[in-house]
């Protein structure tokens, strides 16, 4: 979004709200097709913003659904199953075997346990339906199984008929800074496939990878999200394995097509401290590593004034000391009344929040794009009846 939109919206929507310029997201996608060369496939983890799966699902090649809320979601959205990757560290038992009888085999199913793998082969064999699985390795955390796990599994997927191992699943985490670090994580799923290989004869055909590219949200920081992907590409191009690769990715696509508009609905001074309060917060906004409100996001103040520069400290309305935003941010003039657009706000800040908190109405959400301008998908909402016995 430009200025001249971002002047647009609020003149016609009352804050706070967020905007997601879908023109942006879907550039995204098509930026990091093209850098991958057709070495990998894309998968969007919708847990990043469920907002966008209607947007983003004709440039993507699949869709991360980790919980039974956001599979609903992907119904009401009628995506077909068949580009749904149903993963999850839990999985209830009957919410799987609904998924099993209403969509069969059409999703790609994760396995994260052994108990996980027991529940698939109970239900397959009882059902006689056939499913494709992945097997998440662990990163020595609570998500996957380890390897030794794993290989178990791999070792008597005889005993299983109906279950087809696509592959494996790995993701290890956030905001990777460094080229090497991605490097030697497709080398270990190299070395793995190579195991699986010789000891038990398994020809694995998939790996899903979960690649973390950074997003540089703060002044100061270097952009090195595209010196990633490029060393991501040419990892990929160094990978023994000849199968299929599809790289699971959320943060990366969704966090800069964000924006996240507030009013400012009061200013003040206390020991010397200009204060500047809005009519948001931390329950709405959030910065992954946002450090005391020190580090500085990019904002964007929409009726600058001719004065002189004053470092304000952006508050939330909140009633505790912790809703602080931004300590000491530069603006020209600032008045109550005012519009503050917080940028790149496009991954995890619509959902991550803690949104019940003090009973505050839910800020509406807006799609944008050029063809189709200003849509709403969720208006304000009120919350005080979630938080109330009556």
């Amino acid at each position: 979004m430009d200025l001249h939109q971002m002047k647009r919206a609020a003149a016609e929507f009352q804050t706070p709200f967020y905007v997601f310029d879908t023109d942006e997201l879907c550039a995204k996608v098509e930026k990091i097709k093209t850098a991958l060369q057709g070495r990998a496939k894309v998968c969007y983890a919708m847990k990043a913003n469920p907002f966008l799966i209607d947007r983003i699902l004709p440039v993507v090649d699949a869709l991360e659904v980790c919980s039974p809320g956001e599979f609903a979601i992907c119904e009401r959205s009628e995506i077909p199953a068949g580009k749904i990757v149903l993963s999850g560290v839990y999985k209830k038992a009957a919410d799987i075997r609904s998924v099993l009888e209403s969509y069969g085999g059409d999703p790609v199913y994760t396995v994260e346990s052994y108990s996980q793998w027991q529940m698939f082969a109970a239900y397959t064999n009882r059902m006689q339906l056939s499913i494709h699985v992945l097997l998440r390795l662990s990163n020595g955390n609570q998500f996957g199984m380890d390897q030794s796990v794993l290989e178990e599994i791999v070792a008597h997927r005889a005993d299983c008929p109906y279950i087809h191992i696509e592959g494996v699943q790995y993701f290890t985490g956030t905001q990777k800074r460094a080229a090497s670090k991605v490097s030697r994580e497709l080398k270990k799923l190299d070395d793995l496939v190579d195991t699986l290989r010789e000891k038990y004869g398994y020809e694995t055909e998939k790996l899903e990878y979960g690649p973390g590219l950074p997003v540089s949200y703060f002044d100061g920081e270097e952009e090195v999200g595209d010196m990633l992907l490029a060393g991501l590409t040419e990892a990929l191009q160094a990978l023994r394995f000849s199968g299929e690769v599809v790289l699971e990715m959320g943060r990366y696509i969704a966090a800069q097509c964000g924006y996240y508009f507030a009013g400012v609905v009061d200013t003040k001074v206390n020991d010397a401290q200009p204060y500047c309060l809005i009519n948001g917060g931390i329950h709405q906004v959030n910065y992954y590593g946002q450090m005391m409100a020190m580090k500085h996001p990019p904002i964007v103040h929409l009726q600058p004034r001719g004065e002189e520069e004053t470092a304000w400290t952006i508050c939330g309305s909140l009633c505790t000391v912790s809703d602080v935003l931004v300590k000491q941010y530069p603006f020209h003039g600032l008045q109550t009344g005012d519009t503050l657009v917080f940028e790149k706000t496009g991954a995890y800040s619509v959902t991550e929040g803690i949104a019940l908190f003090l009973s505050r109405d839910l800020p509406a959400v807006l799609l944008y794009s050029e063809k189709d301008g200003y849509q709403i998908a969720r208006d304000h909402i009120a919350v005080d009846k979630y938080n109330s016995f009556h």
